[in-house]
């Protein structure tokens, strides 16, 4: 498994990027081995993240080179005030099972 983290300070949004966001997202679910994403903020709104989780490093390369995608990198600056993509390979993942995860292997145990 593998994830993508999007990480970005916003900028000034407009309907174009807001039109082009939602169809990088649509073409992220609509990938095979999209597993799901999660995203969260800073505590003080200035940064904000989102972490995207495929079952291989094939699924999430569709992803990056899909035509909408390469579109938004071209033009970032019009949107944000600056980006960092972290890719990481999961080894491993679990918790108490109290809620449900995408990346539940079903143990709980490291």
């Amino acid at each position: 498994m593998f994830s993508a983290a999007f990480i970005w300070e916003p900028g000034i949004y407009d309907d174009e990027f807001n039109e082009l966001n939602a169809l990088i997202e649509a073409a992220a679910t609509s990938i095979p081995g999209f597993m799901g994403v999660e995203c969260w903020s800073s505590d003080d709104g200035v940064r904000k993240n989102a972490t995207y989780y495929w079952d291989s490093l094939e699924s999430l390369k569709v992803l990056s080179s899909h035509p909408k995608h390469l579109e938004a990198k071209r033009r970032y600056a019009q949107w944000y005030d600056g980006y960092h993509v972290v890719i990481s390979q999961v080894v491993r993942s679990y918790g108490d099972n109290a809620f449900a995860h995408f990346t539940s292997t079903g143990t709980s145990r490291a």
